[in-house]
């Protein structure tokens, strides 16, 4: 007699009931309920299991049955189709787009900058992931990620777009590297992901503009005077927003009047293993005296402002200057911009002022010698710099320094 819903509810005798067809549903003593076909296939009896009741239903191990039935006629073993399937989906699984992405990412993330490997990371698990990471990364087609592409140009992040098809690229390059897969499907995207046209961050490249806005900085009343000091330092050390933010006073030097920045911390890169020495003038010695007096009994010289684990933020300069009416005009980034224009008129070389800024070389032996390259002559621009600012603050528009005068 089959089964039924309604006597497999109540069912506690133990032993094996039948289903018929050699299915039936073994109920132990210790109250275990399971799935059970019999079968025989070259001459020999055997068992296959399809689950524990309830969670398989008496619905689907019928259709269980049947799709063992049709494998039993095609001559073949369910029991070893079963074993070849279960093969097949894990070296699938090893072998899927998410799996080689993340082998990619982490041989990678040992040259990358901190955040650069978390950034890619995120955007990965954003959007790339949930679309094609149980693909096997072989069977991944040029439609189906330009579909997940399209999907994120689509709601304004073109750029993110052709920054996910160049890693999607270096990944599939990977797998073909692996020999797990033979083809690229990101190369086919070249041109049909175009990056958006480039809108660089504001900034003040003017010297009587610039001097308006130091002005402005100077006068400025705000709420948090650490906010305020940050930025005064961020322009004098015209570094990058991670690099300042999470600046540690251990890194500084008021003997030697230097800011060494760790290598993993820089967008060059960790592979360096080397500090990129910032020195520092007197002017930026005093902002950072003004600001040992706030936070200097913390290990963070910029800490987060509501007493939790962490930095400054990465918009609470950015907010600032939208208040101070700066909005489109002057950015935390963009005080980079404006050094950099405004100590190229004063004469100083453009290699020393490229090694200030911690600009990218592509050999990581010229890279590390490149950190202590041109060292003195950037302890000259950034003490010019200093004294620079301070005159424009006063509103001194006519000042003899640069090049010739240091």
């Amino acid at each position: 007699m089959k089964l039924t819903d309604a006597k497999l509810r109540n069912l506690t005798t133990p032993g094996k009931h039948a289903d018929g067809g050699g299915l039936y549903l073994e109920v132990t003593a210790a109250g275990g309920r399971y799935w059970r076909l019999k079968y025989r296939h070259g001459g020999k009896e055997k068992r296959l299991a399809f689950g524990v009741y309830p969670t398989v239903s008496l619905k689907e191990a019928r259709e269980k049955r049947e799709a063992a039935k049709q494998v039993l006629g095609r001559g073949e073993d369910p029991g070893e189709a079963r074993k070849e399937e279960k093969a097949r989906v894990a070296v699938e699984a090893a072998n899927s787009f998410k799996a080689v992405a993340l082998e990619w990412h982490k041989a990678n993330a040992k040259r990358w900058a901190e955040i650069t490997a978390t950034k890619t990371m995120k955007h990965l698990e954003a959007d790339v992931f949930p679309a094609i990471g149980n693909r096997p990364v072989s069977a991944v087609t040029a439609p189906e990620l330009l579909a997940m592409l399209r999907k994120v140009e689509s709601r304004g992040a073109g750029y993110t777009a052709t920054r996910l098809r160049e890693f999607c690229g270096q990944i599939f390059r990977y797998a073909i590297a692996t020999g797990r897969a033979t083809y690229n499907p990101a190369g086919d995207l070249v041109r049909a992901i175009v990056a958006p046209e480039v809108k660089h961050r504001p900034a003040l490249t003017d010297r009587r503009q610039f001097g308006e806005f130091l002005r402005d900085l100077k006068d400025y009343q705000a709420a948090d005077k650490l906010t305020l000091l940050a930025t005064r330092m961020a322009l004098l050390t015209f570094v990058r927003s991670q690099e300042l933010r999470h600046a540690q006073w251990e890194e500084i030097d008021f003997e030697a009047c230097e800011w060494r920045i760790p290598a993993a911390r820089m967008k060059m890169g960790k592979g360096l293993n080397q500090a990129h020495v910032v020195p520092l003038s007197q002017a930026a010695i005093d902002t950072l005296r003004d600001i040992q007096a706030l936070t200097g009994d913390t290990p963070s010289v910029f800490p987060n402002a509501n007493g939790a684990d962490g930095f400054m933020s990465e918009n609470t300069i950015g907010r600032m200057l939208v208040r101070m009416g700066y909005q489109g005009r002057q950015t935390l980034h963009g005080f980079r911009a404006s050094a950099r224009s405004l100590l190229s008129e004063r004469g100083w070389s453009v290699a020393a002022l490229e090694r200030q800024l911690d600009h990218a070389e592509r050999s990581k032996v010229v890279a590390a010698y490149a950190r202590s390259e041109h060292l003195d002559e950037r302890r000259k621009i950034m003490d010019d710099w200093g004294a620079l600012v301070t005159s424009l603050e006063t509103g001194n528009n006519v000042v003899s320094l640069g090049k010739k005068a240091a």
